[in-house]
């Protein structure tokens, strides 16, 4: 069985003429000499490279559907029907103790100074791509409410057109990391935190510096990598101008705007966009520990790390090098991870997916418990979109992951009332919709609830984040409905006990006893007492 569908993708904007293709290639079993289109090998025939990616760039974000052999639908959840653990201390479980309206879902993370969320999700990083440019403003404020730390990505500060940089060729002032960061602070409520992240280009200019001198963060995340990609961060720009003006900042742009026949082939209307990329990094235990002393010799009171789906050594590269620079939080990005912009066959076909991985570090974790060494906290991303998985995750690996990492399900809600709001200006506003309502207070439930909190504020706070709330309060209780069922009334409680493998595959690869298994003992020691 092929794992995935080869050769034609909505992602890239593909499809096979026939419905009958051979597995391995995904080519019809049939081709045609004259087919007018359009699989991938008939689209990369004019457009060449245009055909690695996911567009319209800035208009979509993409997710890799490669149909992994194991994942997190092949574990279920226990439920109990005695018990209920993590209550407030002195209180007492009976039926009216124990109602799952009152379960606590905050988490924390972090080595000394701890950083508490209001539900244990975060956003991926939001960097410079378009998506996050044009939505920041409703991903920010959004996060800001909901009580989640909001991850502003790499490159921000390179790619800002309105850039100044000193004689020291560091940044002198970024107008767009400016609006990043107060735009959530502005509406920060105590829980959660925005954190920018540093990769190669980043580090070389000075952005580390730039924002804790002018905006006093308190975190900062080293980048070695995502899920989607194992290349550096990437985006399309359109102008010939701009092309030139990111490769003279030191970025690598594709094709090269500063040949003549790429300016040629430009004028003449072939090529109608570049690629802007940024540099592999190359990790060493000695630069990574040095380069966490400087963060924090700079006055960063945490410092985080963001690795992605690479092989099991880099895996416990990461976890060992930040137990030992008492790194505050170690997010593993697993495969295929969402994107902004990552090259489509890389995204289905490269790194260790989620469940895999997570499953790894758990075992790592734990051996380096063993061994004496403190484990950081850690979170995991790639792929989750809904509480059922994400306490799947946190249960599998407790008591070592505290949060769950999430790109696109974060975003959507965003975008979502971002269109709500543009709908309603125009008078376009969609049957899906209007079937609630035609008013924002009888479109959005939670309208009121903040309405009450901010007041006057309230017409400060677009629809975009509007819907990132309203889905966090539809993730807390459906989180509060499974940890009540489970009998955990907060996240201290939870355990990898809560899970059973549905399939002897999912079991070998996790350790969560296989279903048949779970409890077995402790049932026949009732059934034959």
């Amino acid at each position: 069985m092929n794992l995935k569908r080869p050769n034609s993708n909505e992602a890239v904007g593909t499809v096979t003429r026939s419905k009958d293709v051979v597995p391995m290639s995904g080519m019809c079993s049939r081709c045609v000499d004259g087919c007018k289109g359009a699989c991938d090998i008939w689209l990369a025939s004019f457009r060449g490279r245009e055909v690695l990616y996911p567009g319209p760039f800035g208009e979509v974000t993409a997710g890799a559907d490669k149909d992994y052999p194991i994942d997190y639908s092949h574990l279920n959840i226990q439920g109990y029907a005695v018990g209920a653990n993590g209550l407030p201390e002195g209180v007492s479980a009976n039926p009216d103790t124990a109602v799952f309206d009152d379960v606590n879902t905050e988490v924390e993370y972090g080595w000394d100074i701890k950083i508490k969320m209001k539900v244990p999700i975060f956003t991926g990083a939001l960097g410079s791509t378009d998506i996050a440019r044009i939505n920041w403003e409703h991903f920010a404020v959004g996060a800001a409410i909901s009580g989640i730390t909001l991850v502003c990505g790499e490159n921000v500060c390179g790619v800002d057109p309105q850039l100044t940089l000193g004689s020291d060729k560091k940044v002198a002032s970024s107008p767009e990391m400016d609006r990043r960061i107060n735009t959530y602070k502005k509406f920060h409520q105590g829980y959660g935190e925005i954190l920018v992240q540093l990769n190669v280009e980043d580090t070389r200019l000075g952005t580390a510096e730039y924002v804790a001198s002018k905006h006093n963060l308190e975190t900062i995340e080293l980048k070695w990598g995502q899920g989607a990609k194992c290349i550096g961060g990437e985006i399309k720009v359109k102008d010939l101008a701009r092309a030139q003006e990111l490769k003279k900042r030191g970025y690598i742009v594709l094709p090269d705007p500063t040949r003549s026949d790429v300016q040629a082939s430009f004028k003449a209307g072939a090529i109608k966009e570049f690629e802007r990329h940024s540099r592999l990094g190359f990790v060493s235990k000695e630069g990574f520990l040095e380069e966490v002393d400087r963060l924090r010799g700079i006055g960063f009171k945490r410092v985080t790390l963001k690795t992605g789906a690479y092989s099991m050594k880099e895996l416990a590269m990461a976890i060992r090098w930040s137990s030992e620079a008492k790194i505050d939080l170690l997010t593993i990005d697993g495969a295929p991870g969402g994107t902004g912009m990552s090259p489509w066959p890389m995204m289905n076909e490269w790194g260790i997916p989620t469940f895999y991985i997570q499953s790894l570090a758990y075992q790592m974790a734990c051996d380096l418990q063993k061994k004496g060494m403190r484990v950081p906290d850690l979170a995991i991303a790639g792929g989750f979109a809904d509480e059922a998985n994400a306490f799947k995750a946190l249960a599998m690996g407790a008591p070592y992951f505290k949060a769950v990492c999430m790109g696109r399900g974060l975003m959507i809600p965003g975008m979502v009332g971002k269109n709500i709001e543009k709908w309603l200006k125009a008078g376009e506003l969609p049957k899906s919709i209007s079937k609630y309502g035609s008013t924002v207070p009888e479109i959005f439930v939670a309208y009121e609830e903040l309405k009450e909190k901010f007041g006057s504020k309230m017409d400060q706070i677009p629809l975009g984040a509007l819907g990132i709330y309203t889905y966090s309060q539809k993730f807390k209780t459906g989180m509060s409905q499974i940890m009540a069922g489970s009998r955990n009334f907060s996240f201290k409680s939870v355990s990898r006990r809560d899970l059973m493998a549905l399939t002897p595959e999912a079991a070998e690869v996790s350790g969560i006893p296989y279903v048949m298994e779970a409890y077995r003992d402790e049932a026949w020691d009732i059934l034959l007492q």
